[in-house]
Order: C-alpha cells, then sequence, then structure tokens
C-alpha cells in the first residue's frame, strides 16, 4: 500500500523546475468559452448535454463583445427535467469576475480565460402546460396564517389572531358608507379655505397690521400702524432742536444707552436740514426699550410711569394697552412671552423704516443682549430676508463696499412670511 500510494504521488507531482507563468487565452472573442454553472437545487445527471446560447443577435456592424460579455443562455434537457439560466444569473455576477485555468504540465503555464456565471433553475416537463389556479390575497393571507396557526410559534400565532381581532369587515360598511359620506362634507363644510386659513395666520401673527398688497416696501407697515396717529401727535422735537449738544440730544431720550440710536441721532443732527420725522420714530423707538426693560419682569405701573416721565401719557397708555396683558380673575398688569415677541416686532419695523428696509442686525442685537440668531429671526417674522447687499443696492442707499460684507435684514415686495415647519417624526 506504501509503494502504491507514493508512486500516486509523484504521478502527481510538477515539475516546477521551469516554474509556472500565467498567462490569457489568445482565442478570438466571438469564440464560444467556458461557462461556469450553479445548481441551487437539484443536479443533473453527467449525461445530460447542455448548449449555450446567445440571447439577442448582434448586427453586422456591431463590435463583438468578449464571450463572457455577450448576453448567454445556458439550457439543458433530461428525461423529466429542463435546466436553464436564471434571471438571478446576472446579478450574482455583479461585483465579481470568474476566471477558468487550464493548465500544461509541459509547459508549466496557466491559460486563464474569463467565464459567465449561470446559476440554472428547473422544471418539470409533465407540469410544463398546466397553469396554477389564480389565488387572490384574500386567500393568500387566508392560507399564510393557517401555516403559522399549524407551524407558528407562540409569538407568531399571537399575532395571527391579533391581526384578526382588528380586521375591518368591509361588507359591514357598504350600508353606512353613503351616510358616512354626507356627515364628513357637512363636517367639513365650515372649514376654511387655504387662502382663508393663510390670511388668518398671518393676521395673528405677532408682528404690526401689515398690507399683504403693498408693492414698495413702505407701505408694507404703514407707520399709524406701529405708531397711533394720536401717539404721534403728542411727540414733540423742540427740546432737540434746543439741545446745543449731542451729548444733551441723548440726555433726552428715555433710553440712552442704545449705540443704534445714537449713532443715528447724530447722522440726523449732522445733516444740513433736521429730519423731524425721523427723530420723532428714533424717540418712539428709544420710549419702547424703555418700557420694555421697565416691564421686562414683575413690575407696578406707577413705577413704569416714573420712569419714563418724560415720555407724554397717551404714549404710555398706548404702550400699557398693546404690550401688556391682565391674567384671569385679576386686573393686575403683566408681560408675556408673545407680549415680549410683539414689541420686539414694532421696534424693528421702526428700524426698518430708518435703515432704508435694509438694517444691519448685528448692533441691535448687542443693544438688546440677545442672540443674533434670534434677532434675524424676528426679523424673518416681519418677512425678511437676512443676506449681505450687491453694489447696485449699495449705491441706492448711499453706503460704502465695505457695508457689503455684513448681513443685513432686508425687506422687499411682495412680501412673504416664513412658512410653518412640519412636525418631525419619531423613529
Amino acid at each position: 500500500m506504501a509503494s502504491s500510494s507514493s508512486k500516486k504521488r509523484k504521478r502527481e507531482a510538477v515539475d516546477t523546475s521551469k516554474g509556472i507563468s500565467f498567462a490569457l487565452a489568445e482565442q478570438p472573442v466571438s469564440q464560444i468559452g467556458p461557462v461556469l454553472v450553479s445548481f441551487p437545487a437539484i443536479e443533473p445527471s453527467k449525461s445530460t448535454s447542455f448548449s449555450c446560447y446567445l440571447k439577442k443577435p448582434r448586427h453586422e456592424d456591431e463590435v463583438t463583445p468578449e464571450f463572457v460579455d455577450q448576453g448567454t443562455f445556458v439550457a439543458g434537457e433530461a428525461e423529466a427535467i429542463e435546466f436553464f439560466s436564471s434571471d438571478e444569473s446576472q446579478r450574482a455576477s455583479v461585483g465579481s469576475r470568474y476566471l477558468v485555468g487550464v493548465h500544461n504540465k509541459r509547459t508549466g503555464t496557466t491559460t486563464l480565460r474569463p467565464a459567465p456565471l449561470h446559476l440554472l433553475t428547473h422544471r418539470v416537463k409533465a407540469l410544463k402546460g398546466i397553469k396554477s389556479a389564480p389565488v387572490s390575497a384574500q386567500e393568500r393571507t387566508q392560507a399564510r396564517a393557517t401555516l403559522g396557526e399549524t407551524f407558528g410559534t407562540k409569538k407568531a400565532k399571537a399575532n395571527i389572531r391579533a391581526q384578526e381581532r382588528n380586521k375591518v369587515d368591509v361588507s359591514a360598511m357598504e350600508g353606512v358608507a353613503e351616510h358616512l359620506q354626507d356627515r364628513i362634507e357637512q363636517s367639513t363644510g365650515a372649514l376654511p379655505t387655504q387662502e382663508e386659513a393663510k390670511e388668518t395666520a398671518d393676521n395673528n401673527r405677532l408682528i404690526p397690521t401689515h398690507n399683504p398688497d403693498a408693492e414698495v416696501p413702505g407701505d408694507v407697515y404703514p407707520l399709524h400702524n406701529i405708531i397711533p396717529e394720536a401717539e404721534w401727535k403728542a411727540l414733540s422735537t423742540s427740546a432737540f432742536t434746543a439741545a446745543a449738544s449731542n451729548k444733551e440730544c441723548i440726555a433726552l431720550l428715555p433710553y440712552s444707552r442704545s449705540t443704534w440710536i445714537n449713532q443715528h441721532l447724530s447722522t440726523l443732527f449732522a445733516a444740513s436740514v433736521l429730519n423731524k420725522k425721523n427723530l420723532k420714530i428714533l424717540y418712539y423707538i428709544s420710549a419702547m426699550l424703555a418700557f420694555r426693560n421697565a416691564t421686562f419682569k414683575k413690575f407696578e405701573r406707577s413705577a413704569v410711569e416714573e420712569r419714563l416721565s418724560g415720555v407724554p401719557s397717551i404714549v404710555i397708555d398706548g404702550l400699557f394697552s398693546r404690550f401688556t396683558e391682565t391674567s384671569r380673575g385679576s386686573t393686575n398688569l403683566q408681560t408675556t412671552t408673545q407680549t415680549q415677541t410683539t414689541i420686539l416686532t414694532y421696534i424693528f419695523a421702526l428700524c426698518l423704516r430708518m435703515d432704508d428696509y435694509a438694517a444691519e442686525t448685528t448692533p441691535i442685537a448687542s443693544d438688546l443682549s440677545m442672540p443674533v440668531t434670534r434677532i434675524n429671526q424676528l426679523f424673518r417674522a416681519l418677512g425678511c430676508s437676512i443676506s449681505t447687499l450687491n453694489q447696485k443696492d449699495l449705491t441706492l442707499l448711499g453706503l460704502p463696499n465695505s457695508a457689503g460684507e455684513k448681513k443685513r435684514a432686508v425687506l422687499k415686495c411682495p412680501v412673504q412670511f416664513p412658512k410653518p415647519k412640519g412636525k418631525k417624526h419619531k423613529k
């Protein structure tokens, strides 16, 4: 036995003294080559013959691809079963490339040639002409449930019974479908249209009353929608015109610590002609800032009036009526998140008017000790876009080129308000 085994090993040994080399086959690309096949289910007998076919004939002017890239189809036939390439064959070769090698012991060369892979399926010839009986979705579901009840686990059986309990009997709804449709139409008849809902949402925003049909930015927020006409007439500029210096003018303001207001006030008095309208607007913004600070926390009306002693009483009454509320069952005034947001949007609407509807938001945020992102959000609520100005806009506003590097809140027409954000669904 040992002698026989030794001889067998010697016969299988390869002479490697000459070395082993690899080479690609040099046959024409049109020549049929080796094919790799896989039989996932039934394997045919060794006597079963197979043929390789081309799926789609080529035109004479087409370039013949390599055999492995040609659309081929492998088929064979036994006594009772047919074998043929399945549709999975193309997907099985994606990302892979197969090579068949033939080794020549005499020369020590292994010749390689690419080969396509075919996954073969089978079909019983006796059942070839029999069509399967049509099965409805309900029958298929019932059959699956029966199998689950017979062979399923306890958890699977519990799920099947739960689905049966939750199943809706459609036939039982046929008699009441028309009645339900009538009830739905009656219930939804009073719902607002999309345009009415949009108008209601715009009117309920925490911003001054606006004109959605305005064609120029100055008409979006009319001045007397922010400062009532009676309060506007009560504002006086005589004390400012009589002041001897810019420092005295700042001291006359209800709120003198705003860098933004003080810079605009200096610009007004530096002009050859004093713009009294803009002076009144700056004074009113200052009064609103002073009122906001005085009512930010718990307050007494008398203390607020004393703090704004230089402001006309009609203005103070208007600020109380628009930017404070009374709690239920009480007469005490208080500020809320809504009123605090509203007074800021009123202030910013006046800031836009002073800055030709292109307000730089960073100085305003610094005056209010608030994040710039929050200030930008409130300007967007007024219909502004936060962006830098181009050369044309800088020229129209009389601003230097360096001003184009800073982002501003720009109001344009037609005014467009931000759309409400949709709720994120929890995964």
